[in-house]
């Protein structure tokens, strides 16, 4: 294919191509050969080579921070600065065990610090890559999807309406083409595009024949061969445009990070308050007093919380990615967990999006068509019997309209066959395959000449064709609305025309669409050789209608399952399509949505103002024949009620609804690049189903990012309450120091951290969303660290007294305190794992592999801290008797059944609350 190409010959393995310095001021025709490009594009071979010699198209990295830098970084904190002071301090004092013990507290937060941060960075490119654009390019004479880090000088990139262009491409046909350009012009007009050279001195915003790498398609389609890629095209020269590493954050998240500061400051405020007091009051030692104020810090502070939340958000986020939805924007997290209302797309998102020919109505035959899929294979079948085109030569009729009227290209895999484009057009092409027996490409004699794109606005396509007999003809396809209003005729059994009869197509289309299948109309008109161009105004009343086809996309079973799955969680789902009202009332009763009977449409919409759609939209779950600016509607009129919406797209003119919608979807298969940038999530299989995993996640990372706080606060509170009121009441300190110390460091690396990869709990799916504005410490909170700590005073307090009353050493008894204080924190770990359901059952006691090495690896640091000699000396521990440990574990099993039936009496009154009716 490539021998009459010398340019290309002789450059092969040398990735010399190189494109003019103003491919704008030439023809195509001269850039084509200048890049050794072809109209029907390069072979695979040769892209291969020349991806080799030119590197992917991709922009350069930014630079990062150094892993040295970024560990270095993890000390300029706050409680950071306080520990470091205090550790110069414990220095000077010569207590070198306890200054030991605070640096080993520094550098163990840091190193927590730095493996979330770069966690958090690997969760971001890893989403990052699975959001990489993908092109559709012709390669080997064929239209392919390649990734766009894939493309090279010399490919043919086809565009459409949506789609951001993936490399600086020299346009070789354009179809009402205009691109939004603002981030190269800052001109916020869409720019008409066309093949004509300019002159090469012109700015960039009037090189009409050039599409720049990352702007956006408005309108229309073309083809355009590749000049530059990667560094090399206009927005690789601006490095200002290159995108920095996104900060792993939520509202959340950042409204506890600061939560922290300040909490942070308020406990160094009482720490000093503390030191005076007990240094001028209660003449204390300083030394002493010294090391309990900072034990009482760093056991009152949550220095490691920010960390903890932000490792649990890149384990949800990578999660959520493992279920096909793949997060864009962060906050989308929290908002899933508050959704109400989804929204959904029918076609491809509820069903399985393989669409199929399944009847065809002609002037007075209905014939039934066969088949599995997208294979071009399969009969055509009138009263029981298999129809020949020879004897019904509207069936050949049929299959010209459908496969000259056609985008879609099909391709024969060992799991199927694939189509390559719209589905419906891939299921035409399989139609027009069964007809003539010519596999996937039938009518090869058959020329494009021209063609007017499919269009939401007049919600039809037709192509002009001619071929090498003299022949020449338009063929149109589209709504059946559409193509009736521009016919005057139809196609008579006996192959002549006749008028139209538009009250038997109108009867027909209502027949079909209760079927639930999706009705389009195909229509002919035979021109002279010598009409080479197409305009509308060919088409108005000169058409032959053919005739209808209707075509099934069964429900897909899963979606089944996730509609009825969100019911249970309260969530209502509402389908929007733009198919026939019978249609989409025919599959939301097999999908299983709510009030199927009713069914608005855009022209009902239409004639609603903004308070009675309000009304309209809570009640309806169906609409059908809408257009896109119906849905930006409808997500105003159900946020007006007070609902949390998400809503899937991918079209262009889905953007506006997807910005408005509280949570925005778009649809990674079949969604354009501006559904995509306008969307919050991203769904990379367009299953209904993955959304309704993606809410339950969302639900999940929620529930764990409230336990690392429901489980963190109460123990640092208990903590710090047991150093205030031994200092205050002028007692001696039950847990030392260093002992405080120990307990965070080791607590804090595992405890913590491992309520980040709690599972879903059972009932998430069951409970009603969220309130969207719950605050932070709800008071459920507050009462539940109210209460832990009370009883960790209670406890601690409790088996120092005890230790005491038996005359045991002061070493002992606060050996036995830290080792309560760490039992209770594992039972409130199992406490806090089921904060909505019981821990009372055998999945809850199972736990997982996570927290039991976090309980085991701490259970074996007590032990080494409470019996290894070398520990003893340095924490100032003494063995601890088998009665007094079986004593500490049953205290600890004591106040795990107390906090528990506290839960259940709370959650039975809550369940008894919500039964009562109003």
């Amino acid at each position: 294919m490539t021998e009459h190409l010398p340019f290309r010959a002789e450059t092969a393995g040398e990735g010399t191509e190189a494109a003019p310095e103003s491919p704008h001021a030439i023809t195509a025709e001269a850039t084509l050969d200048a890049v050794g490009g072809r109209r029907d594009g390069l072979t695979s071979e040769d892209a291969a080579r020349r991806l080799a010699a030119h590197g992917a198209n991709c922009l350069p990295e930014p630079p990062r921070r150094s892993a040295v830098l970024r560990f270095l970084l993890q000390f300029d904190n706050v409680l950071i600065y306080v520990l470091i002071g205090a550790a110069a301090v414990t220095a000077g004092l010569q207590h070198w065990v306890d200054t030991g013990v605070i640096l080993a507290v520094v550098i163990v937060n840091a190193i927590i610090g730095f493996v979330q941060e770069g966690r958090a960075e690997q969760a971001m490119d890893a989403i990052r890559g699975m959001l990489a654009p993908r092109s559709a390019v012709l390669r080997d004479g064929r239209r392919v999807s390649v990734d766009a880090a894939d493309l090279v000088p010399g490919d043919m990139v086809l565009v459409e309406a949506g789609d951001r262009v993936p490399a600086d491409l020299r346009l070789v046909e354009a179809r009402g083409l205009r691109a939004e350009e603002a981030i190269l012009t800052g001109e916020s007009v869409p720019v008409d595009k066309g093949t004509e050279p300019v002159a090469a001195t012109v700015p960039l915003g009037d090189r009409t024949p050039m599409l720049f790498s990352g702007t956006l398609i408005a309108t229309g389609t073309g083809r355009g061969v590749v000049v530059k890629t990667g560094a090399d095209t206009q927005i690789g020269r601006i490095s200002g445009m290159l995108a920095e590493v996104e900060t792993l954050t939520t509202p959340l998240v950042r409204q506890m990070d600061i939560f922290a500061r300040w909490l942070t400051v308020f406990i160094l405020l009482v720490a000093g308050c503390l030191l005076a007091y007990g240094y001028f009051v209660g003449h204390l030692p300083f030394a002493e007093l010294f090391m309990a104020v900072v034990g009482l810090s760093v056991a009152a502070i949550p220095e490691g919380l920010p960390a903890v939340l932000t490792i649990t958000l890149a384990v949800g986020v990578q999660a959520m990615a493992r279920r096909n939805a793949i997060v864009r924007r962060l906050p989308a997290i929290e908002t899933l967990g508050s959704v109400s209302v989804i929204c959904s797309d029918k076609t491809g998102t509820l069903t399985r999006n393989e669409m199929m020919a399944a009847t065809l109505a002609a002037a007075e035959h209905v014939y039934s068509v066969g088949g599995n899929g997208y294979a071009p294979e399969g009969a055509v079948r009138w009263r029981e019997a298999d129809a020949q085109p020879d004897e019904h030569a509207v069936l050949m009729e049929f299959a010209r309209a459908a496969g000259l009227c056609n985008d879609a290209m099909l391709h024969a895999h060992d799991a199927g066959w694939r189509v390559e484009g719209d589905p419906m057009e891939g299921a035409l092409m399989a139609l027009a395959g069964k007809i003539t027996r010519e596999g996937a490409e039938p009518f090869g004699q058959w020329t494009r000449t021209d063609a007017i794109p499919f269009d939401a606005a007049h919600r039809y396509m037709a192509v002009l064709h001619h071929d090498h007999e003299g022949h020449a003809c338009i063929q149109v396809k589209g709504a059946p609305e559409a193509v009736l209003a521009m016919c005057t005729d139809q196609r008579a059994a006996h192959g002549g025309t006749e008028p139209l009869d538009a009250d038997h197509w109108h009867r027909m289309v209502d027949d079909l669409a209760a079927e639930g299948q999706r009705v389009i109309a195909v229509a002919v008109r035979a021109v002279a050789q010598d009409h080479t161009v197409l305009n509308t105004a060919d088409l108005d009343g000169h058409l032959t209608l053919i005739g209808l086809i209707g075509l099934i996309d069964p429900p897909r079973p899963e979606a089944i399952e996730a509609v009825a799955e969100c019911h249970a969680a309260g969530i209502r789902v509402k389908m929007i399509t733009g198919d026939h009202a019978a249609t989409a009332r025919a599959i939301a009763e097999r999908i299983g949505l709510k009030n199927h009977d009713t069914v608005l449409t855009g022209a009902d919409l239409e004639a609603m103002d903004d308070a009675a759609l309000a009304e309209a939209a809570v009640e309806t779950d169906i609409f059908a024949r809408t257009s896109p600016a119906h849905k930006l509607r409808l997500v105003t009129a159900l946020q007006a009620r007070g609902l949390t919406v998400a809503m899937t797209g991918d079209g262009v003119n889905d953007a506006p609804a997807l910005k408005r919608a509280d949570a925005g979807i778009a649809m990674g298969l079949k969604g354009s690049e501006a559904a995509k940038e306008a969307a919050e999530l991203v769904l990379a299989d367009d299953n209904f189903a993955s959304i309704a995993a993606a809410v339950r996640e969302g639900r999940t990372v929620y529930d764990n990012i409230k336990k690392v706080i429901s489980w963190t606060l109460p123990t640092n509170a208990g903590e710090a309450m047991t150093i205030v009121i031994a200092l205050f009441a002028g007692l001696a300190l039950p847990i030392t120091a260093v002992q405080i110390l120990w307990v965070n460091l080791i607590t804090a690396v595992t405890l913590g951290i491992a309520l980040a990869f709690e599972p879903s709990e059972p009932g998430t799916m069951r409970r009603p969303p969220r309130p969207r504005e719950e605050p932070l410490l709800t008071g459920a909170l507050v009462w539940h660290i109210v209460l832990v700590s009370t009883l960790f005073l209670v406890a601690v307090f409790g088996i120092f007294f005890y230790a005491v009353d038996r005359g045991y050493p002061l070493a002992l008894a606060q050996t036995l305190a830290m080792n309560m204080l760490v039992v209770l924190e594992i039972f409130h770990l199992f406490f806090i794992r089921n904060i909505h359901g019981t821990s009372l059952s055998w999945a809850a006691a199972k736990g997982t592999r996570i927290v039991w090495a976090c309980i085991v690896a701490v259970t074996a640091a007590q032990f080494a801290v409470t019996y290894f000699p070398p520990l003893q000396a340095v924490f100032g521990t003494e063995p601890v008797p088998l009665v007094d440990g079986v004593l500490i574990v049953a205290i600890g099993v004591l106040f795990f059944a107390l906090i528990e039936t506290e839960k259940q009496m709370r959650l039975a009154f809550r369940r008894s609350g919500q039964a009562t009716p109003s």
